[in-house]
């Protein structure tokens, strides 16, 4: 099975978690192409052909500097076309899904959406996908030429450099109405770890009522000695303690990392859709029946304001051995 990766830029450098699909892709076969579109992308689309990338499909121009869905929808059908991919494969971020989703309905395939997992089955794609709020996995193929894929970020590895020297070829942009203009793009203030990409996540939720904000500088502090993200449930955000970028769960971000400390997150459904796939999650809680005892790996029952300091104390006195 052939395989056409989408590898997706954001002011000229990649998304990380594009190498975890072209990873996923050369897990799954030795055939594998790369298209990269964008602003002063030659570098990631050099790269890329040094990650393991057969060939990469380069569309570079100052009209895609920034993401429009119809425009590189456009691209990637012309990619396809010269490619003559088996599959398309792309990261589940906000653009990635957008891209693939699109790229179905003009083509009339099938889209495996937020996979956790991906193999072929003879000719055809499958994966594992979650439904119903992340509560059941179903595995699943789907139907139409390309079959399409989105890999959920932090569910494979990612593709490592070989050295092998990339065949870019460089194809014009396709002709394509954008239906939109895009006036003006605010960027959240650097020096954080993104929720997306994080290994480690510290999340704070109502919990934190009593002093919330010295509930979240507590929490900020083991994240920084971990060099976590942090994230909060979505009660936390309603009740104003910490901006909305910092949601988990299904109205927020969904997370994969491999480690999740929640701390005052009693466990609603909706947190643990966007937090449940987490590979070890420790809950620290002072109520003893709270849902999220469920999921978790390690239980701490007591109080976060006392909990977290004390972990943050252990956290340090390990790491500087």
């Amino acid at each position: 099975m052939k395989f056409l990766v989408f590898i997706e830029t954001d002011s000229g450098a990649v998304v990380p978690s594009s190498w975890e699909a072209l990873g996923k892709a050369l897990s799954l076969s030795d055939d594998v192409e790369a298209v990269v579109i964008g602003e002063n992308v030659g570098a990631v689309a050099e790269e890329a052909g040094s990650r393991g990338a057969k060939t990469v499909y380069l569309v570079e121009d100052a009209s895609r500097s920034l993401f429009d869905l119809d425009l590189y929808v456009a691209d990637v059908k012309a990619a396809l076309e010269t490619s003559a991919a088996d599959a398309f494969l792309a990261s589940h971020t906000g653009n990635g899904r957008d891209l693939a989703a699109a790229i179905g309905v003009d083509l009339g395939a099938g889209v495996i959406a937020d996979a956790l997992e991906l193999w072929v089955d003879g000719d055809r794609l499958a994966g594992t996908r979650p439904v119903y709020s992340g509560n059941i996995l179903v595995d699943v193929t789907v139907d139409g030429s390309p079959q399409i894929a989105t890999l959920r970020p932090r569910a494979a590895s990612p593709a490592e450099a070989t050295g092998a020297n990339a065949n870019v070829v460089t194809l014009s942009p396709a002709a394509a109405e954008s239906r939109v203009v895009v006036e003006k793009v605010e960027r959240a203030e650097t020096g954080e770890v993104s929720l997306t990409d994080a290994s480690i996540i510290v999340s704070g939720g109502r919990g934190v009522a009593k002093d919330p904000e010295l509930g979240f500088k507590l929490i900020r502090e083991l994240a920084d000695v971990l060099g976590a993200a942090v994230g909060a449930s979505r009660a936390a955000v309603d009740a104003g303690f910490i901006e909305y970028k910092h949601q988990v769960g299904q109205t927020g971000k969904v997370v994969r990392p491999d480690l999740y400390i929640a701390c005052g997150i009693s466990g609603a459904v909706q947190h643990l859709a966007g937090m449940g796939s987490s590979k070890v999650i420790v809950a620290i809680n002072k109520d003893p029946e709270a849902p999220i005892f469920s999921v978790a790996n390690y239980g701490i029952v007591g109080d976060l304001f006392e909990i977290v300091p004390a972990l943050k104390k252990a956290a340090e006195a390990k790491l500087s051995k």
